[in-house]
């Protein structure tokens, strides 16, 4: 019996450390770990979450340090080890340096205390390397996450070759990772078809997607179908970049400008700027951008949307499935969704919560547009209803916190 089973027969509680680059507050937008700390919690687990301070979504710092390198700051019982960090403004060196000075942040933060359990976490997968040195030193389990692939993702975007040093050296370390973890927790549900070939045994995976707290959305009203307002409105939520290509949902949207609809556009990102001057470029009145908002204020702003929408790009990537905060919190509206992607085990499609349509294709978009204004009102709060259903049979953060709970006391 291990030190950690042990520890869990006697009636016992883990100390848990989780590095993640990338993790936010409950303020914040990827509040992914901090949902699932704050239920181990509840349990009577300590948490402790190493992450950047720097904001990767509004470039900005969040935390003061004077003449310290970290803080620790306790938010609804998680302790929070924030870091930091070499500040970017886009996707070049500086934000290279910005991932080298969280590890080296991260490992001068991590000499004091004995944890139980660790969890390194990707986007890039220095962070959760760390992790595994770290566990080494302390003598606790590895755990690792996978939110991203890398070099895969970095592959699908063109930015890097796979025939690259730098792409087979982050394929080694990717796998190593795998093959050293006692379990790999999985976002994806279909991930085992990137993993199996790779040589990793199927059992090894654990699929815990995104989830939602539905009592962040008690203030966000119930949707009867139409609002009172004379547009349609249909909302979209998170970040602005490239990859979620709004690129798409902008060229709908000029195809239904003879209708009464409008699209807001919440949120920012590096491709905000962009598509602004692609709106004023093709004229578009019926497509508004609005500032990031606080969670604690998301659900005032989703309350005036009719609709919600998102779109992907034609990535291999996708092929393993999809688990996106914004689909969560989308799921979590009660409002119907228009889907711009084509993936496996897609959760519109799955729960009936809405209209699903090909990747990268603007005309189908702006007919499922049409389609679901035609609908009555009470067409449209049924597919809500089933989303919501859904969400609560597989994405409750509840649920998803005891089955974590589960694989890190095994």
């Amino acid at each position: 019996m291990t030190s950690t089973k042990r520890k869990m027969a006697l009636g016992g509680h883990l100390n848990i450390w989780i590095y993640n680059h990338y993790a936010d507050p409950p303020e914040r937008q990827a509040t992914r770990t901090f949902d699932l700390a704050a239920e181990l919690v509840k349990k009577g687990h300590q948490v402790t979450i190493f992450a950047a301070s720097f904001s990767h979504y509004t470039f900005q710092e969040t935390r003061t340090y004077h003449f310290n390198f970290y803080r620790s700051e306790r938010i609804q019982g998680v302790r929070f080890t924030w870091l930091r960090t070499f500040p970017y403004q886009k996707n070049d060196w500086r934000r290279v340096v910005n991932m080298l000075t969280y590890c080296l942040g991260a490992g001068l933060a991590s000499f004091r205390g004995k944890p139980d359990v660790i969890i390194g976490v990707t986007v890039h997968p220095f962070a959760a390397f760390l992790a595994y040195l770290v566990s080494l030193l302390k003598h606790a389990r590895f755990y690792f996450e996978i939110t991203d692939l890398w070099p895969e993702t970095l592959i699908e975007f063109g930015k890097l070759s796979a025939e690259s040093r730098v792409a087979k050296s982050l394929y080694a370390l990717e796998k190593f990772l795998m093959q050293h973890a006692v379990n790999i927790i999985v976002l994806h549900r279909y991930l085992n078809v990137y993993t199996h070939p790779r040589g990793i045994p199927n059992e090894k995976l654990v699929w815990i997607p995104h989830g939602a707290n539905l009592a962040h959305y008690h203030d966000l009203p119930p949707y009867a179908g139409k609002h009172k307002q004379e547009l349609f409105t249909i909302m979209y939520t998170g970040g602005i970049v490239w990859s979620n290509d709004l690129d798409t949902i902008i060229e709908a949207a000029a195809l239904v400008k003879h209708i009464p609809v409008q699209f807001i556009i919440v949120g920012d990102g590096t491709d905000k700027p962009r598509l602004e001057e692609k709106v004023r470029r093709m004229g578009l009145e019926n497509v508004n951008f609005h500032p990031v908002v606080p969670k604690s204020e998301l659900s005032r702003v989703m309350a005036q949307a009719d609709a919600f929408i998102m779109g992907m790009r034609n990535f291999k990537l996708y092929e393993y499935g999809i688990s996106t905060n914004k689909l969560i919190t989308y799921l979590a509206s009660q409002r119907p969704i228009l889907f711009a992607g084509l993936t496996p085990g897609n959760p519109v499609a799955e729960a009936n919560a809405g209209f699903v349509t090909p990747t990268e294709n603007p005309q189908s978009l702006a007919e499922a547009i049409q389609r679901l204004v035609s609908l009555t009102p009470e067409e449209r709060a049924a597919l809500g209803q089933n989303g919501l259903r859904y969400l609560k049979q597989y994405h409750d953060i509840a649920l998803l916190a005891n089955r974590l709970e589960a694989v890190l006391c095994s």
